[in-house]
């Protein structure tokens, strides 16, 4: 699945404006960023409801295809400036955590493997 393909099935909003469209190959939902850290994967779609710096860096670390905000929660300006220019897509959804990761396994994106 490609990002704009969840945008759309999703209402999600992009915050980092233009972006190059990247495959979702995985999904995973965590908000504990050392978990995420030895769990992610590159080309997976992240949902968290953290907003800040660290997030960015795990995301570009990891080569994530985008960072996933839920519920509508508020991402600073400064977050979204550095996401854009470390190529990191930020979409934010209206749709719980729960919601969004039903709608991913139900377009047939995998979890993140277990490791």
């Amino acid at each position: 699945m490609q990002v704009s393909e969840f945008v759309k099935l999703s209402g999600s909003r992009v915050l980092t404006g233009e972006y190059e469209d990247r495959e979702i190959v995985c999904g995973y939902t965590c908000d504990l960023l050392s978990h995420v850290m030895g769990k992610g994967q590159a080309d997976m779609a992240w949902i968290t409801v953290q907003a800040h710096m660290n997030v960015i860096a795990v995301a570009a670390l990891l080569d994530f295809a985008c960072v996933i905000i839920p519920e509508g929660l508020p991402v600073d300006e400064t977050i979204v400036k550095k996401a854009a220019s470390e190529d990191i897509i930020i979409l934010s959804s209206e749709m719980t955590a729960y919601e969004l990761v039903k709608l991913l396994a139900d377009q047939g994106v995998p979890s993140a493997k277990k490791g």
